[in-house]
């Protein structure tokens, strides 16, 4: 049994996905302890309860510690089969974040697997929906990764009840080596909930006038519904890289649309091929696949974490050097 201490490197939640993650591809038993150490409420979420469930239940695990506010766990896997599932957060947990836990195994499945998940779509300290369809998965996909997934509803905190559903097919990954690749255009979605029609859009016009100072033109479309939860956000994207905000009471809709453009712009003016946010994303896929590369301006401590927790998985090495204006991440 492979023993992972939770709270090494960035110590949240990410260690728990990615280690049983590849637990179940490679039918090592782990044992986690320390489980986000380092957070301010430490232990197992809601939203990390239902993906270890999820996991558990596609591979036939045996699992212990699997409650709520829990710091160690025990996750020993069986095959990976094809069962469809419908997942409740029951929060606004993220639902970018559970399908992160879950993605990596996926490809190993026998037959095609869809899942279908309630909970957060735009919230705080997660990817939004729009960046794991349009930057992630556009990025697996140029390693092999199949996925559709469709947006029924936008949650947002603290209520929730956005729905999305995932599907996604057997497949075999392949090494990619990333390059600079960005659209002459960003891309975008600025959206809002039981809100005044006009917030989307403002958030929108603030985030093009940023981008157009730059020098970037760009595509944002409005979207303004009444779903379960009351909020809104706005995300941008191009190449391999995004950038998003949310709206909060009392922020207006201006400065939103303003943080979202100026959190992208450093990464399209950079020459390197990744945000640093698809940067960690991106690690046990390629160890998955070999022979991969990619640049990315400043190597976080999540991608540190992430590299560290896939060697002890699997038999590879990653190499990472430091170039003119970031870094180079590579795996043989």
């Amino acid at each position: 049994m492979i023993e992972i201490n939770g709270s090494y490197g960035e110590g949240g939640g990410q260690v728990v996905r990615t280690a049983v993650a590849l637990s179940a591809v490679t039918g090592k038993a782990v044992r986690l302890k320390n489980i986000r150490k380092n957070r301010p409420n430490p232990g197992l979420k809601a939203q990390h309860l239902r993906s270890l469930e999820t996991a558990a239940r596609i591979c036939n695990a045996r699992v212990s510690g699997l409650v709520l506010g829990s710091t160690e766990l025990s996750f020993t896997p069986m095959e990976i089969e094809s069962k469809d599932s419908r997942i409740d957060i029951g929060t606004a947990g993220s639902i970018t974040l559970l399908l992160q836990g879950l993605m990596p195994a996926l490809p190993f499945a026998k037959e095609e697997m869809t899942l279908r998940v309630r909970g957060g779509t735009d919230v705080a300290w997660a990817p939004s929906i729009d960046y794991l369809q349009h930057v992630t998965l556009k990025a697996l996909r140029k390693m092999g990764y199949v996925c559709e997934l469709e947006l029924h509803e936008r949650g947002y905190y603290p209520k929730g009840g956005g729905e999305v559903k995932a599907s996604f097919k057997p497949c075999k990954l392949r090494g990619f080596h990333f390059q600079k690749e960005g659209e002459e255009t960003v891309l975008g979605y600025s959206h809002s909930s039981n809100l005044p029609h006009n917030v989307a859009e403002r958030q929108a016009e603030a985030a093009k006038a940023r981008l157009l100072k730059a020098g970037f033109a760009s595509e944002i479309k409005s979207e303004s519904s009444n779903y379960f939860s009351t909020g809104s956000g706005i995300s941008l994207w191009t190449g391999f890289s995004g950038g998003s905000s949310l709206g909060k009471p009392g922020l207006p809709a201006e400065k939103v649309g303003r943080k979202a453009a100026e959190e992208i712009l450093p990464e399209i003016l950079s020459e390197t091929s990744v945000d640093v946010h698809l940067a960690d994303q991106l690690i046990p896929y390629m160890a998955l696949a070999g022979d991969s590369s990619y640049t990315v301006r400043e190597l976080s401590l999540h991608t540190k974490t992430n590299i560290w927790v896939t060697e002890q998985f699997l038999d590879v090495e990653f190499g990472v050097k430091k170039i003119e204006k970031g870094f180079e991440v590579s795996v043989e």
